[in-house]
């Protein structure tokens, strides 16, 4: 029989299911801000109707749970041509400077279930630079990879991307880009073509490659300011000279050290340049 009342975790019960979580898992969330993660974890306390106890034997026998777990606590809401406006300044700001280079290297970090990938792909071959690009989405979370993969969205959320697309400066349709099945709306091959998405966890790996942009939006937020230093390190490391990083709205390199090895393109969309 389910509890009737539900526990209230403290901070020091948070720190202990991080370190189960760690050791059980592999997954490393200790540089996540406590105050998001007490606030995720507890949702799922209070959804499960479990108290701390429940949790850890949870996270201790239960390989699904952990991976439900992994869910409530990562992913990031998202949508396509999400900030319209951003979209418009990248078309405006960053994408003509990015015409001078004969292949382009893109990363979408924290990509979540893959519309700023699709939406950056789109952005590309309206501005004739997809042949010559690739795109690499990654997230930490594994099952929102596998529906950035399909590239498979419901039908009812495709209205509002198209007024965001609409928004963002474009002049065509949305329609233009996918292909409508009963209640699902699958986006098309020649957009999909240049994508990989895969596994990275933001907080442990390091370097892959060598990009020209790389975008990071309300991801960092969930991070705490150790760990966000450490990932504008590895963005700086994973940049060419000259190269972009887009940040999101509540996210700023603004009063870090690192920010002077770079310049803002875009404040209002913490748009930086690498310079040095």
């Amino acid at each position: 029989m389910a509890k009737l009342s539900v526990s209230h975790i403290s901070f020091l019960e948070l720190q202990e299911i991080v370190d189960l979580f760690g050791k059980v898992s592999g997954y490393d969330l200790s540089g996540y801000s406590k105050s998001s993660l007490k606030r995720r974890i507890q949702r799922v306390l209070d959804l499960e109707r479990m108290d701390v106890v429940d949790l850890k034997n949870a996270i201790t026998n239960i390989e699904s749970f952990q991976t439900y777990l992994m869910n409530e606590v990562t992913v990031n809401v998202t949508e396509m041509f999400r900030d319209p406006q951003y979209y418009a300044a990248l078309r405006n700001d960053v994408l003509p400077y990015l015409e001078t280079y004969p292949q382009l290297k893109f990363w979408s970090a924290g990509c979540s279930t893959g519309e700023e990938v699709y939406s950056l792909a789109i952005l590309l071959m309206e501005m004739g630079l997809y042949d010559r690009s690739f795109i690499y989405g990654t997230d930490i979370n594994g099952s929102v990879l596998e529906t950035a993969r399909k590239a498979i969205y419901p039908l009812k959320k495709i209205k509002s991307y198209s007024e965001n697309y609409n928004a963002s400066g474009s002049h065509g349709s949305l329609s233009d880009y996918y292909t409508a099945m009963y209640e699902a709306a699958i986006v098309n091959a020649e957009v999909r073509k240049n994508i990989l998405f895969s596994q990275h966890n933001l907080a442990t790996d390091y370097i892959f490659n060598e990009f020209q942009f790389i975008s990071c939006r309300n991801v960092l937020i969930y991070f705490d300011m150790e760990l966000q230093n450490k990932v504008f390190n590895l963005f700086y490391n994973s940049l060419v000279e000259f190269g972009f990083l887009c940040l999101g709205s509540k996210e700023t390199l603004l009063n870090r050290d690192i920010m002077s090895n770079f310049k803002v393109i875009n404040k209002e969309f913490n748009i930086y340049q690498k310079i040095k």
